[in-house]
């Protein structure tokens, strides 16, 4: 079975980056430019997992992971906040609001790809690879 995953980031070098490292890991990957284009390709592609950074023009990160779980309720995708906003506060928020998983920029790509892979198998959409 094929994992879809969907990156969203209005940083041009970050989306290509994702979508290189992601795809080079096996994973079928899609893009969006904005929070609103997200939230339209969430609904329409439903990927197994979304990434989302959360200073976004049209809609923000945090509103992207609440608007996708209010709509897609509990079919919605593994969800992974990806940002250069690293304060505590701003880490509880995200969690409180749906994420599954909170990563600071800069990340390591190594690093991003087990977390995708750990939020994938804790949340029953990929097996456990002994």
């Amino acid at each position: 079975m094929t994992i879809r995953i969907l990156a969203i980031d209005d940083e041009a070098d970050v989306l290509h980056l994702l979508e290189v490292k992601l795809a080079k890991a096996g994973y079928q990957v899609s893009t969006a430019r904005d929070g609103e284009e997200g939230v339209t390709k969430a609904l329409a592609e439903r990927p197994d997992l979304m990434i989302v950074d959360v200073m976004m023009p049209k809609k923000d990160g945090y509103q992207v992971v609440a608007e996708v779980r209010e709509l897609l309720g509990g079919g919605a995708p593994v969800m992974i906040l990806l940002t250069a906003k690293g304060q505590e506060a701003d880490v509880i928020k995200g969690l409180s609001g749906g994420a599954d998983d909170y990563i600071i920029k800069p990340f390591s790509p190594r690093e991003l790809i087990e977390r995708v892979r750990v939020a994938l198998i804790r949340n029953g959409r990929l097996a456990a690879v002994p």
